[in-house]
């Protein structure tokens, strides 16, 4: 159904109840390196939907090719898609986590929450992850004792967990 060109060999189509395009103008205007582009019109009603309504709307995510498709409620978003935000500061993290919570989001535990869409954010700050990859399995386990304690990644408690500090005293 879409149009959108693209050099990547996939995009992900995101099925949306009847807000693709508000969810496409949030991304972008939330994310660096997205976008929205066309919003392609139904030529007749369509279960969900008249003629001349959004169907579909082609946009990227920090880069990601989507075409969101509004199909009505048949298929909500659930957990096990999400999309997974590397974070460098804690500027970032929140300002990421503070933008998809305050639009009507929710949080979850762990760096997860969820937009007022239903889709699943994993904002994560790469000191968590290089704590996990890094080699040390007692810094590992360091950081994901810490992590299990939040909703929303706190940097410099991961930072202290990571040099085996107690979560608070960096």
């Amino acid at each position: 159904m879409s149009n959108q060109p693209t050099n990547h060999p996939v995009t992900l189509c995101l099925w949306y109840d009847k807000d693709a395009e508000e969810a496409a103008n949030f991304y972008a205007a939330t994310f660096p390196g997205s976008k929205v582009g066309a919003v392609h019109k139904a030529p007749d009603d369509y279960p969900g939907g008249k003629q001349g309504d959004a169907l579909t709307v082609d946009f990227t995510v920090l880069g990601i090719p989507c075409v969101g498709l509004n199909g009505g409620p048949t298929f909500p978003h659930s957990e096990a898609f999400s999309f997974q935000v590397h974070t460098d500061t804690q500027e970032e993290t929140d300002r990421y986590w503070n933008a998809i919570v305050g639009n009507g989001g929710t949080e979850s535990a762990c760096g997860w929450c969820k937009d007022k869409w239903g889709l699943n954010w994993q904002i994560t700050p790469r000191v968590l992850t290089d704590a996990a990859m890094g080699g040390d399995p007692v810094a590992a386990k360091r950081a994901f004792d810490a992590m299990m304690t939040m909703k929303k990644i706190d940097v410099a408690a991961i930072e202290a967990a990571v040099r085996g500090e107690a979560v608070g005293a960096a």
